[in-house]
């Protein structure tokens, strides 16, 4: 694995990290403001496609012109790597977001919050067997399930009570969730090679695209711009570009199980934010605990394992003169 001297500090994955999830957060009030402001039905998954699209094909814009002017590498397509943006862009972008929205509808948004956050543990299960480096051990497994109970925390109300299961409404938002653990999976190897502003603007541009072709095909509209609502959506456009770039080089520098753990925050943040934003009670004894609870289950899952003790040596080597090696002078053993 390739490692930064600055992306791979613990304290600045841990800011940076957690600036991504905060702009994520802020990203809930953000689109239901959007689609009070664009007049969006909440049923109407089409033009949610279209305003979704929108905001990530800009995004992705917005990135790949950035990557021109600082002439970054990367930027010329071949019949190779435009498989390889296409496949990123299809299934991190337009098909999670497609399987999210229709499981949105069929469901309560507390739940979706819930069944959502179960994309970290998959993230961390399929680093498990992917990569040496990244195993499973007690404290991630306890650490996600502290992580997970904060973010039913969060949500607690009736809503959490109601136990029934659907294909079409939380078992999609569970597949978005998978779909979206695998992509990172594969964003991470794409970006060993690729730029990462590149990269990301690709995925998002080829993705938010998709979107917008797939929305406006199935009678989606997105009428109703005015001073407020574009700026709107260019905050959501700067907060989807700036999020993902900082998110893959994160993911490229660092064990996947490390970053993908702080996406428990994403709905805390967006239901402090929404209170905030929206009206709604934030002095709330859950908001607290479900703060205690995604912090400790991070700490759980990020922190370092203690060096092993060095073993004393046998009393024979150790009662043996120091000799230097021929090969390495200085050397205080022989082995």
């Amino acid at each position: 694995m390739i490692t930064h001297p600055f992306f791979s500090n613990r304290k600045v994955v841990f800011l940076l990290a957690s600036f991504c999830c905060l702009l994520w957060g802020s990203a809930y009030p953000a689109i239901k403001n959007g689609y009070a402001l664009f007049a969006i039905d909440p049923t109407d998954i089409p033009s949610k496609m279209v305003f979704a699209g929108y905001r990530f094909l800009f995004a992705g814009l917005l990135l790949l012109l950035m990557a021109l002017v600082t002439r970054r590498d990367g930027l010329r397509l071949n019949g190779r790597s435009l498989r390889e943006y296409a496949t990123l862009g299809l299934t991190q972008t337009s098909i999670m977001y497609i399987f999210f929205y229709v499981g949105l509808a069929y469901t309560t948004g507390v739940k979706s919050s819930i069944m959502n956050a179960t994309g970290t543990f998959f993230s961390v299960l399929l680093a498990h067997f992917i990569y040496q480096n990244d195993r499973l051990s007690s404290g991630k497994v306890l650490g996600c399930l502290i992580g997970f109970a904060g973010v039913m925390a969060v949500n607690f109300n009736r809503d959490l009570l109601d136990f029934n299961f659907t294909l079409l409404g939380e078992g999609f938002v569970v597949i978005a969730a998978f779909i979206q653990s695998a992509a990172t999976i594969y964003g991470k190897k794409l970006s060993q090679k690729v730029d990462s502003v590149v990269l990301t603007g690709y995925q998002l541009a080829i993705g938010g695209a998709a979107l917008v072709i797939g929305g406006y095909a199935t009678g989606g509209v997105l009428t109703g711009f005015t001073l407020k609502s574009s700026a709107l959506l260019f905050y959501m456009v700067l907060l989807s570009s700036a999020s993902f770039a900082l998110w893959t080089i994160l993911l490229k520098y660092n064990r996947v199980g490390l970053v993908t753990v702080f996406n428990f925050l994403i709905p805390v943040f967006g239901a402090v934010l929404s209170a905030i934003f929206l009206g709604e009670s934030i002095l709330e004894w859950k908001n607290v605990l479900a703060l205690v609870l995604v912090c400790g289950g991070i700490w759980l899952v990020t922190r370092e394992p203690k060096p092993a003790k060095a073993q004393p040596l046998p009393e024979s080597v150790s009662n043996t003169p120091a000799q230097s090696s021929p090969a390495c002078p200085g050397n205080s053993t022989s082995v």
